[in-house]
């Protein structure tokens, strides 16, 4: 396999695992989504206790999310240090490459989308166009970064775990 398609592989994977476990990762995401559009969209109306609160529920948020896709994605995978040790000495290239993926990523939706895209608009509709974007970027690019991640440890350091063999139960004699 090229360094390249090992590359992408994680992503491909990322994608497949986000639209098989989609209620989860996306219904968690929503809670940053909300949370940003309405802190967004009416800062100046929302006292500051408020907002700090809903900040630190989006966090918690956020953490069961990585909970949720890492139990999930490492049902059956067991990683081992000397694994991504390996890994790493074989595939400097493909991880490189996953490196630049991720950097495409930021910079299209990071500081084209979000920050380019404003700069475009008159300025009384940045508000507005800030918090549809991050609403939108919750439960799409950061969550699919967070499995994307997960993706990537998993590749790194993960050996399939072998059944436990089956015991015996003793029959009638």
């Amino acid at each position: 396999m090229s360094e390249w398609r090992l590359a992408l592989s994680v992503p491909r994977w990322a994608a497949r695992f986000f639209v098989r476990h989609w209620k989860p990762v996306v219904g968690l995401s929503l809670v940053g989504s909300i949370q940003r559009f309405v802190v967004v969209n009416w800062s100046g109306e929302i006292p500051d206790a408020v907002a700090s609160a809903s900040e630190v529920v989006v966090a918690l948020a956020r953490i069961a999310l990585v909970v949720v896709v890492w139990r999930t994605a490492m049902r059956g995978v067991r990683l081992r240090w000397s694994t991504a040790r390996g890994f790493v000495s074989r595939h400097p290239v493909s991880l490189a490459y996953q490196g630049l993926l991720l950097c495409a990523a930021f910079l299209l939706f990071d500081v084209a989308v979000e920050r380019g895209g404003a700069a475009l608009l008159p300025p009384a509709w940045g508000p507005t166009y800030l918090a549809v974007v991050l609403m939108v970027k919750n439960p799409t690019v950061i969550a699919f970064t967070v499995v994307w991640w997960v993706g990537l440890i998993r590749q790194l350091g993960g050996t399939a775990r072998q059944p436990a063999a089956p015991t015996r139960r003793p029959g009638p004699a």
